[in-house]
């Protein structure tokens, strides 16, 4: 009875304690700071929120300059392609001109020979010699070992009918390995000294390419407007339109 008793008094008097005890909520703690604190807590808030902004602005623009980086790679590798493509179609053209002159040297007439723009020798050793360095780019696609057959051919054949010839290709096999300066020199020389070459007109339109290539936009053009006056029904000339197009 007594412990009863006692647990019951306990009870009570725990229970006029809590009612008794006072509350303190957010609301009456916000009430109560002064207008330093209330500045203080703004502007700790307004430095956190400028923070997370400098920190997007700042994801912002490395992913923009990433997207940057990305299109000029794009761009590197179209001009790639677009440089692998225009080689294909060279060699493409080659072969084509090649196998007229095949067709041509069958069919037409030794004694009629001098009126066309295909040139053939009675030096068997020479012939053999331009069709070794022919072979070795046409067929076996030995670039580099062509350079030297197509250089040691003009040295031993200076009078050779196939000079303009060799030097095309010599042209054409530094045009490939971008060496522009020994590229230039052959495809002048066919241009210069050969103006009744079959392979001018391409001479003159690989001219302005290299000079677009060298960022020499007004002799580009020089030379793409050249191919389309003088040679103006031709290949050439709507591949120098639209070289000129690009410019």
């Amino acid at each position: 009875m007594k412990l009863s008793g006692l647990v019951i008094a306990f009870s009570f008097s725990t229970m006029v304690f809590a009612q008794g005890a006072p509350v303190v909520n957010a609301a009456n703690a916000q009430g109560n700071e002064t207008v330093q604190e209330r500045l203080d807590r703004l502007e700790r808030l307004l430095a956190g929120r400028s923070q997370g902004q400098g920190e997007m602005l700042e994801q912002l623009g490395r992913l923009q300059r990433e997207l940057s980086e990305l299109r000029g790679a794009s761009e590197e590798h179209a001009h790639q392609l677009e440089q692998i493509l225009q080689r294909q179609r060279d060699i493409y053209q080659e072969l084509d001109r090649l196998s007229q002159q095949i067709r041509q040297s069958a069919e037409t007439p030794v004694a009629t020979l001098p009126n066309t723009n295909v040139s053939f020798s009675e030096n068997e050793s020479e012939n053999e010699a331009y069709d070794r360095a022919v072979a070795l780019v046409l067929q076996e696609r030995q670039y580099e070992r062509a350079i030297p057959q197509f250089q040691a051919f003009l040295e031993n054949y200076p009078g050779s009918s196939y000079t303009n010839n060799a030097h095309y290709w010599l042209g054409q096999l530094f045009y490939a390995q971008e060496n522009y300066t020994e590229a230039k020199k052959h495809f002048s020389t066919v241009v210069r000294d050969f103006p009744d070459s079959n392979k001018r007109a391409d001479c003159l339109l690989k001219l302005g390419m290299i000079a677009a290539a060298e960022n020499n936009s007004s002799e580009a053009q020089r030379y793409f407007n050249q191919v389309r006056s003088e040679y103006a029904d031709s290949t050439e000339a709507e591949m120098a339109g639209r070289q000129l197009e690009n410019l």
